[in-house]
């Protein structure tokens, strides 16, 4: 578990585990829709989650491509680019904050509160600062009888899972604290249009398209093998994140723009020379090869030099997909492109002609 106690703060306090409403993170199931979620932290009691670091209200929806059993997630191109360690949420109305606080106290002996992803509160602080309105931590913050009558939720810290054990998933370190309706925190890790535009970045997952061949599989010597992709099959893929509770939305579409080809050996040259074949005007990529294209240079494709001994040589097919976003309020911008590998094994013989 990710919560610490901090024993100056709390060794007088009683300990009892704070109850919040709260949607956990849900997974895009093959219809695009959002399967319940299973296990793991935040079990269900009634109509309530246990709050937990990783538990968000985000709500992600496939809204187009992508699914199915054979979609796999996007590499970025950038190497540097991650999606973001954490952000705030709201997790508690002030009725909410008062019945939790409420239980606290019915229940000495029960888990601390998480007020931060990393510090826990027992009933002596939680009470002090959010029912007396007094501050004994020297915080600088504090509200009188949990805000009640007030227009807002409590927000906290919440941490990516895929990101929990990196150091930056600490940067959202604010203890509960109050934020008015239809406003967002004033704080880098806010969640703005641009940052659940990353967090459905690492949500995308396009389709394991296998690039066509001719020949498929046994290549000859000199002779060019023809590639394409075509646009029935390569289609962009969208997907949605949402925080409602926040009033903020993205939607990030991955878009094919390009294949790039590797023969798999420097014994190959590929069409065009870059080994990086442009998507077509129609969305498709290369041409099919047809009966008597046997001697053209295809607009893509590769032609191997030698024969393979034993082993096939592996034609690696990258397909680049270029990111853009948009979101509440006119937002828009791009991310970094990814990309989606296949291999495929080509064995090349030596002969010199061959009836196609």
């Amino acid at each position: 578990m990710r919560f610490a106690t901090t024993a100056s703060a709390v060794l007088a306090a009683s300990a009892a585990v704070l109850v919040l409403p709260c949607t956990a993170a849900h997974a895009i199931g093959d219809d695009g829709s959002q399967a319940p979620p299973s296990g793991g932290a935040g079990g269900a009691s009634g109509s309530t989650l246990t709050a937990s670091a990783a538990t968000t209200r985000i709500k992600v929806t496939q809204q187009s491509g992508g699914k199915g059993d054979s979609t796999r997630p996007l590499a970025p191109v950038d190497p540097n680019w991650e999606p973001p360690a954490c952000w705030y949420e709201p997790v508690a109305t002030p009725q909410q904050l008062k019945d939790a606080v409420a239980r606290l106290k019915r229940n000495p002996n029960g888990d601390l509160v998480p007020v931060t992803p990393s510090l826990s509160w027992g009933e002596e602080l939680m009470v002090d600062h959010y029912e007396k309105g007094q501050d004994n931590t020297d915080s600088g913050f504090s509200y009188k009888n949990y805000n009640l009558g007030k227009d807002g939720m409590f927000w906290r810290g919440v941490i990516n899972k895929n990101r929990e054990n990196d150091a930056d998933s600490y940067d959202c370190e604010r203890t509960l604290f109050w934020q008015n309706a239809n406003t967002l925190p004033d704080d880098d890790h806010a969640p703005t249009p641009g940052i659940l535009a990353g967090y459905a970045y690492d949500k995308i997952n396009v389709p394991r398209t296998e690039v066509e061949l001719k020949p498929a599989a046994r290549s000859t010597v000199n002779l060019p093998t023809w590639a394409w992709l075509d646009k029935a099959t390569f289609k962009e893929v969208k997907v949605r994140a949402e925080l409602p509770e926040a009033g903020v939305w993205a939607e990030t579409t991955a878009k094919p723009v390009a294949l790039h080809l590797n023969p798999g050996t420097e014994d190959a040259e590929t069409y065009p020379a870059s080994g990086d074949c442009a998507i077509n005007d129609d969305g498709s990529i290369g041409a099919p090869y047809t009966k008597g294209d046997a001697e053209r240079t295809p607009p893509c494709g590769v032609r191997y030099l030698r024969a393979t001994d034993g082993a096939p040589y592996q034609l690696k097919a990258s397909v680049t997909w270029e990111i853009s976003w948009e979101g509440s309020g006119g937002a828009r911008g791009d991310l970094p492109d990814g990309t989606f590998e296949t291999t495929q094994a080509m064995t090349v013989q030596e002969i010199q002609s061959v009836n196609r």
